[in-house]
C-alpha cells in the first residue's frame, strides 16, 4: 500500500459519509450484516476489535469483499494495529489517541482514526498525521462541538461516534463533519437477533441518504 493509497482510502471515507461501527456478541450473522450494511450503499466497516475472532473476521471480509472498505475498531495499541493491518484492515479506528498507534499504522501507509474528546487532542492527533480525527464519545458534544472546533481548525477531518442518530445524522454533516461513525442505531442487535437484515439495509440508506441531503442543503 503506499501513501496515494492511504488518501484515496480517506477520501472514500469522507465521500460515503457513513462508517459502519460492528460489535456483535455473536459473530456467525456478521456476513449478513455486511451485505445488508452494503445493500443499503454503506461501505466502509469497522470490525471492532470487542467481536469474537475479530482479526479473523477482518481477513475473511478483506479477501472475500475487496471492493467494500473493511477497517478495525478499537484498536488500543501498535501490535494490534499491526494485525489488523497484517490481516488486511485498510482503516484503523481506536476510542483514544495514540501515537504509537498511528505510527504503527503509517508504517504500512494505512489510514490511521483516533478518538479524541478536546481540541487539543483533536489538533494533536492531526499533527501526528490522522487521516481522519474520531470525536468520541460524541454523545456527551452534539453537532455544536464539530462547528465550533471548526472554527479555528477548518484543516481538520472530523467524524463523530457515538450518539449519531436517525434523527440527528444530518445535523453533524451540517456542522462539518466530514462523515459519521454509527453503532447499534444502524446494526440494530434485536434486528440482527430476529434475522430482519432488510431493517439494516433501510437503516443504510437513510444514513447515506441524510449525509447526502445535508451536503446538498436539501
Amino acid at each position: 500500500m503506499s501513501v496515494h493509497i492511504r488518501t484515496e482510502v480517506v477520501s472514500r471515507i469522507e465521500s460515503s459519509g457513513v462508517v459502519a461501527v460492528i460489535r456483535l456478541a455473536d459473530a456467525r450473522e456478521l456476513r449478513r450484516v455486511v451485505d445488508a450494511l452494503s445493500a443499503g450503499g454503506v461501505d466502509a466497516i469497522e470490525i471492532t476489535m470487542t467481536v469474537p475472532g475479530a482479526v479473523r473476521l477482518i481477513e475473511e471480509l478483506a479477501s472475500s469483499s475487496p471492493d467494500l472498505l473493511i477497517g478495525a475498531g478499537t484498536v488500543l495499541d501498535a501490535d494490534t494495529a499491526r494485525r489488523v493491518i497484517l490481516a488486511g484492515a485498510r482503516f484503523v479506528v481506536s476510542p483514544v489517541f495514540r501515537p504509537a498507534m498511528i505510527a504503527a499504522c503509517h508504517e504500512q501507509d494505512v489510514a490511521a482514526m483516533p478518538g479524541c474528546f478536546t481540541p487539543t487532542e483533536i489538533l494533536s492527533a492531526w499533527d501526528a498525521g490522522a487521516g481522519i480525527v474520531k470525536v468520541f464519545p460524541a454523545t456527551a458534544l452534539g453537532p455544536g462541538f464539530i462547528k465550533d472546533v471548526r472554527g479555528p481548525l477548518p484543516q481538520v477531518r472530523l467524524m463523530p461516534t457515538g450518539g449519531v442518530t436517525r434523527e440527528n445524522a444530518g445535523d453533524w454533516i451540517r456542522a462539518g463533519a466530514v462523515a459519521i461513525g454509527v453503532g447499534t442505531t444502524l446494526v440494530d442487535r434485536r434486528a440482527v437477533a430476529e434475522g430482519r437484515f432488510d431493517s439494516i439495509t433501510e437503516n443504510a440508506r437513510h444514513f447515506v441518504d441524510a449525509v447526502r441531503r445535508a451536503r446538498t442543503g436539501a
